[in-house]
């Protein structure tokens, strides 16, 4: 009798418990450190100048470490970096639970942690796709997805709580557990890779394997010029919080309570989407149209979202983050199928930056347009830019972008 197959392999099974755990300190830890810089200081400013910093690894460590990752097996180095977080977040707490705070040091320490962080999300992204299986991408991808949130759903509340009583070092030594458990487990992951004949760590080889991936994107026209779109609009997004925020702050009719709730709608309404994901599969010939369309129409319903009556604006969200996690998985798996083994940490860390640098361009763009026109009216305009680029890097290079989403499942993974 043929075994059933199934997405919850020994392997997949141990990375997502290993993820989990992370998961689990890392929403504690974000929560607490969303507070202790304005507890500490009293200062906005200095807050967001700590977060606004933390972006700065993340435009630096990937194009540094990729070329590495992509010539050396990924499995030690995902275990060696969450085995460093244990030890650096074991001594965090040491140090918070016997000193006082001090802001340049806690700068300092938050850039080499979230240096750390690029590293190991780096080797997580490139070692993922080997280990679900064949024929299971989409619910691979859709199912990490939902991880996440779904945690902060629940740990969000409970620190909260705890916070105050225990102090930011308590939680720094259940993030070091967290993650040595992590490290633990993920050692147990059995996967075949191998280091890549010739590899030499030196300037000439990076900058050798750097010109390889940006040739590649050249000749690729679809991964790039959907990595373009799909970095635009998401910065676009990240842009409207701020406004979205403002408004719900001012305008006759909303509060922040209103928008608390238009947030725990976006929350159920991703969970549901892709919840739906897991359960269906999406014929490959229908994908492209399928994603294309999702775009087209989340563009339009995000940027009238604000000109719409409450209840609208709770549908216009809910149907936005519906469909949006269905699209986001769907491309996700389908594009890391399509990539070559051989640069998928470049490609990932090139995406990466790329978003980053769009993201803050577009953030700060709209955030100093919002200053002198109507929060509606930025939305509007720059919801309109959305499909201007939808149009030309979607639409008008389908035939680049389909044959992407029509490739075979990647050969079988190791068990």
């Amino acid at each position: 009798m043929m075994e059933k197959k199934t997405l919850w392999t020994k392997n997949y099974t141990t990375i997502m418990v290993a993820t989990a755990l992370g998961a689990l300190g890392n929403v504690a830890l974000s929560f607490a450190l969303s507070f202790i810089v304005f507890d500490e200081t009293g200062s906005t400013l200095k807050a967001s100048v700590l977060f606004a910093a933390q972006t700065i690894p993340g435009l630096i460590v990937p194009l540094l470490v990729s070329p590495v990752l992509d010539r050396y097996p990924r499995k030690p180095f995902l275990v060696f970096f969450d085995g460093l977080f244990a030890v650096m977040y074991l001594i965090a707490g040491i140090w918070m639970y016997l000193s006082k705070f001090n802001y340049m040091e806690y700068l300092l320490a938050s850039l080499v942690f979230q240096a750390v962080g690029e590293l190991d999300g780096l080797s997580f992204n490139a070692l993922f796709p080997k280990l679900i299986p064949e024929g299971f991408e989409e619910k691979g991808y859709t199912v990490s997805s939902l991880l996440y949130p779904t945690i902060s759903v629940i740990m969000t509340p409970l620190v909260s709580i705890v916070y105050k009583k225990v102090g930011l070092a308590s939680i720094l030594f259940f993030q070091a557990v967290c993650s040595l458990l992590a490290c633990v487990i993920e050692s147990t992951v059995q996967v075949e890779e191998s280091v890549v004949e010739g590899t030499e760590l030196s300037v000439r080889q990076w900058w050798g394997d750097i010109k390889d991936v940006i040739k590649y994107l050249k000749e690729e026209t679809g991964i790039l010029t959907q990595a373009v779109y799909s970095s635009y609009s998401n910065g676009t997004v990240t842009g409207f919080s701020a406004l979205q925020v403002a408004f719900y702050s001012t305008a006759a009719g909303f509060s922040p309570q209103l928008y608390a709730i238009l947030e725990s709608v976006s929350f159920f309404a991703r969970t549901a989407g892709g919840l739906l994901l897991v359960k269906r599969e999406t014929p490959k010939e229908k994908k492209y149209s399928l994603t294309a369309r999702i775009y087209l129409i989340n563009d339009i319903l995000t940027a009238i979202q604000l000109y719409l009556p409450f209840p609208l604006q709770l549908i216009d969200r809910a149907a936005v983050d519906f469909f949006g996690v269905q699209s986001s998985n769907i491309r996700y798996a389908a594009f890391s199928n399509y990539m070559p083994d051989r640069m998928r940490a470049r490609l990932f860390a090139f995406d990466s930056v790329f978003f980053l640098i769009l993201n803050s361009i577009l953030t700060l763009a709209i955030g100093a347009l919002g200053e002198v026109l109507p929060y509606r009216l930025v939305m509007l305009i720059f919801g309109g830019s959305c499909i201007a680029v939808w149009s030309f890097c979607i639409l008008g290079n389908r035939k680049h972008i389909e044959p992407i989403y029509l490739k075979d499942s990647a050969p079988a993974k190791t068990e």
